[in-house]
């Protein structure tokens, strides 16, 4: 059963994360787990001319591949961060666009050797829906890569989640959330030719580990 995203309150959430999130002397790092330096790295996107971050955040991970020599364009739902992040990274030649995902992706009539999100758009939005507007972007050959954390047993599909803690005004969002089974279910009945989802552990036993799902177009 759909949720009720509202993408304005939305809005005003990730507005409130990127004041405490973005870091205007932190370097280019590309990572899919929330462990530094942990884990694969951008070689899971394969060697891509051109790639596309949804729910891109501080764009840390598209500045480390414009570095690269990759063309990088990212859209995020947060004004106030992609005005912050447009301008850090401009210099290297990284595009960040202000949109929701769905809208843009409908919309958008470029295709991209890889679509990625890290902890992104991808852990946030109905994968029903965006899944295959995905698909519709990736160039012949293309992946979609993604992380976030890994369901936790017995709690699955879209989930309320606060942000700022439990006091104060009440600023939430839905996740989504599932098995790695079902998340190749979603990927193959939108259109995609392959996928694979694992869980990465932690670096730390008994730490939680990150879920790393990846699909092909062809």
């Amino acid at each position: 059963m759909p949720v009720p995203h509202d993408i304005r309150a939305e809005t005003e959430l990730w507005d409130a994360y990127a004041k405490s999130a973005f870091d205007a002397e932190a370097e280019p790092s590309f990572c899919w787990t929330q462990y530094a330096g942990h884990g694969p790295g951008p070689e899971l996107l394969g060697s891509p001319e051109s790639v596309l971050e949804i729910g891109c955040g501080t764009g840390r991970a598209l500045a480390h591949l414009a570095q690269q020599g990759v063309k990088g364009t990212g859209v995020d739902l947060s004004p106030h961060m992609v005005e912050l992040a447009g301008e850090r990274w401009a210099p290297l030649g990284v595009r960040i666009e202000q949109a929701e995902v769905l809208d843009w992706l409908a919309t958008d009539i470029s295709q991209y050797d890889a679509v990625y999100s890290i902890f992104g758009a991808a852990w946030f939005t109905d994968p029903s829906r965006l899944f295959p507007l995905v698909r519709e972007r990736l160039a012949p050959g293309g992946v979609f890569v993604f992380s976030q954390p890994p369901a936790i047993p017995g709690a699955y599909g879209p989930q309320g989640m606060y942000k700022g803690g439990f006091a104060g005004k009440a600023m939430f969002t839905y996740r989504y959330s599932y098995k790695p089974a079902v998340w190749e279910r979603h990927l193959l009945r939108a259109g995609f030719a392959t996928a694979e989802a694992r869980t990465v552990d932690a670096p730390k036993a008994g730490h939680i580990g990150t879920l790393i799902v990846t699909a092909g177009s062809s």
